[in-house]
């Protein structure tokens, strides 16, 4: 696991806590900086997913 995969992982669930505080409070714009803040975090932990993949490839080719 990398800190992209971690910090991704973390923006996801930041993201999804203020998606839902916003809906508590009936803030429209939180649930959306929520929303957002998801996608963020669903990209950057893919792209730790990526990463990851070429490192166990390379580390494979090795071998």
């Amino acid at each position: 696991m990398n800190k992209d995969q971690v910090k991704g992982t973390a923006k996801d669930i930041g993201g999804k806590i203020q998606e839902e505080a916003g809906k508590l409070v009936g803030s429209s714009e939180q649930q959306a900086k929520g929303l957002n803040k998801q996608a963020e975090g669903k990209l950057q932990k893919g792209l730790g997913d990526a990463r990851e993949a070429v490192k166990d490839i390379t580390k494979g080719n090795r071998n």
